[in-house]
């Protein structure tokens, strides 16, 4: 449903919500101006309140002094008490800072006042309370206007002689209350504005880190987020500065076989294989490194995060385990095709060598020749075949054969070999034994080639020497089991590598194109994850032994014959 055009027109004028940095930045100079002006307000009171209050406290003191002084009574006693008093209420006035003192009779005649007409006069205010004895105060508007006084009796042993009043002027209060105030404006503007410049700088390092976004956006990103971090199949590993891990995927938990709490927990605390924790600990990016875990070959990525200081690494894991079976089953189908072109350039030389055979007359020598080329090849196929009738193994051997003659070794097939078509369990998919018996081959050609009497020699049979089902401390069972073993004429291993060169990235060679001490590290992740065992030796007269022993069910059959590919017999 598409809205009506002028509808679209105002939607798109509607002012794009805030962002988050700049509500709260809002928000902040709001409270911050409330709380200013409120705390103004209040200090305006209080101290409106407490100036009235001093002021009062001001009169009643210049009453009680006025009243208290002996040449105020002495001057009362004299015919013409204004006389003496005038000049002495205007100095009192003046020292004290009040705006009236006046001094009167008990009938409330002046005898003294700021403006001398008013004097002899009478006062305006109340008196009633002061002739009965008390002093009091009041806010009363008088001849100045109105002002704050107080008012006290003078007595003189005892009796009432006179009244004396004093006050301070509500506009003069008020004046200085707007003093007050002025100075409380401007700090008040002074505090808004450091609170609005350090609220504006906390709220611009916000917007910089939610990149200007709004709540609502950022509540969609963390769904979007989680969405996708739970959807991808591959696994994302996300670590910071420290190395320990600050997010992680279902994915990322599967291929590493992370169980329990890992949020928070160092790499190295993962119990992960040493080469995969030295690339997530290393500070170099990776790029489609292949890693072995247990039961997985990994392709690893590395990308560091860095905001002008190193903030972590991002990592994604993915699981070529089965491309990385398929891709030496493909590099055996290469090997093939080359062995193929190489007996197809043999054939041409041989078919040549017939023909001209023909053409000089010698028919018989021809067809000898052919012939006998014929049958050796069909020999060779039948011989393997013969003692190794599973199909896939036999493919393996006869063109891990033909590469090996073309680099000058002899692949030879023991005498005890012999495993029957049909006898491998489906536990045990071919495509696993291609990976174990073809790396452990293609190593023994690399270290038996250039040696003297350059030769690899395979056994592939059964093994039931064992009659129990039990399991011995090393996880192997001591029933039948699949016997593959591999022996080359190279310089063999080292005691002391023996374990190192089933590891990724182990070689004596140099590394190629595409880096060695892979396969050696492959057959060790197969073999065991079919709870098999792997061990090297040194083989009798030189060279390396590699064996592998797997499990496999109680039926099982055992054959043996003699077999040599691309030699004589053993």
């Amino acid at each position: 449903m598409r809205l009506p055009a002028p509808l679209t027109g105002v939607l798109a004028r509607l002012p794009r919500p805030r962002s988050l940095a700049g509500q709260l930045f809002a928000m902040q100079a709001v409270l911050l101006a409330v709380l200013v002006l409120g705390y103004a307000v209040f200090t305006y009171l209080s101290d409106r309140d407490q100036a009235k209050e001093a002021a009062t406290r001001q009169a009643l003191a210049v009453t009680r002094s006025v009243a208290d002084s002996p040449s105020v009574r002495a001057a009362i006693r004299t015919p013409d008490p204004s006389a003496r008093l005038q000049p002495y209420a205007n100095r009192v006035q003046r020292h004290t800072g009040v705006d009236f003192v006046t001094i009167m009779n008990p009938r409330a005649i002046r005898w003294t006042h700021p403006t001398p007409d008013l004097i002899g006069k009478k006062f305006v205010g109340n008196t009633a309370p002061a002739l009965a004895g008390h002093t009091f105060t009041e806010t009363y508007e008088g001849t100045l206007g109105l002002s704050v006084r107080a008012v006290t009796p003078i007595r003189d042993h005892g009796e009432i002689v006179g009244l004396v009043s004093a006050g301070i002027r509500v506009e003069a209060i008020s004046a200085r209350i707007h003093d007050q105030v002025t100075t409380l404006a401007g700090v008040a503007g002074g505090a808004l504005a450091l609170g609005a410049v350090g609220t504006y700088v906390i709220n611009a390092r916000l917007r910089r880190s939610t990149h200007g976004m709004n709540a609502t956006e950022l509540s969609r990103m963390h769904d979007y987020h989680q969405a996708a971090l739970h959807a991808v199949r591959e696994g994302l590993l996300m670590l910071d500065g420290q190395y320990r891990v600050a997010l992680i995927n279902d994915g990322g938990r599967e291929l590493l076989g992370a169980g329990g709490e890992v949020l928070g927990r160092s790499v190295a605390d993962l119990g992960l294989p040493a080469p995969l924790t030295g690339a997530l600990l290393s500070t170099r990016p990776r790029v489609d490194e292949i890693h072995l875990t247990a039961d997985r070959v990994l392709a690893v990525n590395t990308s560091p995060v860095s905001g002008g200081e190193r903030r972590g690494t991002v990592v994604t894991l993915r699981d070529v385990t089965e491309l990385q079976s398929l891709m030496g089953e493909l590099d055996s189908e290469r090997g093939f095709t080359l062995a193929l072109r190489s007996q197809a350039h043999e054939a041409a030389n041989r078919l040549h060598t017939v023909v001209s055979l023909i053409e000089l007359g010698r028919a018989e020598e021809a067809v000898e020749f052919a012939t006998a080329e014929l049958e050796l090849a069909q020999t060779l196929t039948d011989q393997v075949v013969a003692a190794v009738s599973e199909p896939v193994l036999a493919a393996l051997l006869l063109g891990k054969a033909a590469l090996a003659n073309e680099r000058g070794v002899e692949l030879v097939v023991s005498e005890d070999s012999g495993i029957d078509d049909g006898l491998l369990p489906p536990s045990l998919p071919a495509r696993d034994l291609v990976t174990i018996l073809g790396n452990l081959i293609d190593n023994a050609v690399d270290a038996a080639q250039g040696s003297v009497g350059a030769r690899v020699t395979v056994t592939a049979t059964t093994d039931d020497t064992g009659a129990t089902d039990d399991t011995d401390d090393t996880g192997a069972t001591d029933g039948p089991e699949l016997l593959l073993r591999v022996q080359d004429t190279g310089e063999g291993v080292d005691p002391a590598h023996a374990e190192a060169v089933f590891r990724r990235g182990w070689s004596t060679k140099p590394a190629g194109p595409g880096g060695r001490g892979l396969g050696l590290a492959l057959v060790r992740q197969t073999v065991q994850r079919h709870g098999g065992r792997l061990s090297v030796a040194r083989a009798h007269g030189g060279g390396a032994e590699f064996e592998v022993r797997l499990p496999l069910p109680a039926a099982c059959a055992k054959a043996g014959r003699a077999v040599v590919v691309g030699g004589e017999d053993a």
